[in-house]
């Protein structure tokens, strides 16, 4: 279930993600985003998906993304900084119905074009509720990773509210289901925030994956 990394890249993720993370800003036009300057690595998903949650469990901080029981509260793409080394990019949710639908269209094209024009980003991270797997909401999101030729990987989240062999189960049809998709990374991650589950492995991918360095 976990990709192979040395224990060496785990421990240099976990001393990598402990440094100062803060939050840069928040950007509701393309006009508005930071210099592209540092790699980066974005985190997309379904309203509730848990991006708040995981992004805070990476850098071991509470309150640095804010969670929301509310869906759609992520209406910017906002940034955060970790050490000066890399950027932590929090996509607009998707999926959220308590909007107008051109609401919905504005922060949802900005997310678009995020993916179009990021020179330094390195990989989307896409998450989905080990719960309930792909849904048909999400088959957008990835034909807009697939049409943006970014690289994504599929994180299933909340794995600790189901049995063990139940998110091994939805990880295989998971990973079959995005088998043939142009720029899905063949790998799906199995995570949980709350019990911590598969943090250190996801730290060293996005270490690996950034070419970030002690």
């Amino acid at each position: 279930m976990a990709e192979d990394f040395t224990p060496e890249e785990i421990e240099a993720a976990r001393v990598l993600f402990q440094r100062r993370a803060t939050f840069v800003m928040g950007a509701a036009k393309i006009e508005q985003l930071p210099d592209p300057d540092l790699p980066e690595i974005a985190f997309a998903g379904r309203s509730n998906v848990g991006k708040s949650s995981l992004i805070n469990g990476l850098v071991g901080m509470q309150k640095l993304a804010r969670a929301s029981n509310e869906p759609g509260r992520t209406r910017e793409v906002n940034f955060f900084d970790l050490d000066g080394r890399m950027r932590l990019v929090d996509l607009p949710g998707y999926g959220w119905a308590k909007a107008s639908k051109t609401t919905v269209k504005k922060f949802q094209d900005l997310g678009r074009d995020y993916l179009r024009g990021r020179v330094t980003l390195k990989r989307v991270y896409l998450l989905i509720d080990a719960r309930h797997g792909l849904k048909a909401v999400d088959g957008e999101a990835l034909d807009a990773l697939d049409l943006a030729a970014v690289s994504y990987q599929i994180v299933l989240t909340k794995a600790d509210k189901i049995k063990p062999h139940e998110a091994e189960a939805v990880r295989q049809a998971t990973l079959k289901a995005i088998s043939k998709r142009p720029a899905a990374y063949p790998f799906v991650a199995v995570t949980s925030s709350e019990k911590g589950t598969g943090l250190p492995e996801l730290r060293a991918e996005i270490m690996r994956t950034t070419g970030v360095t002690l």
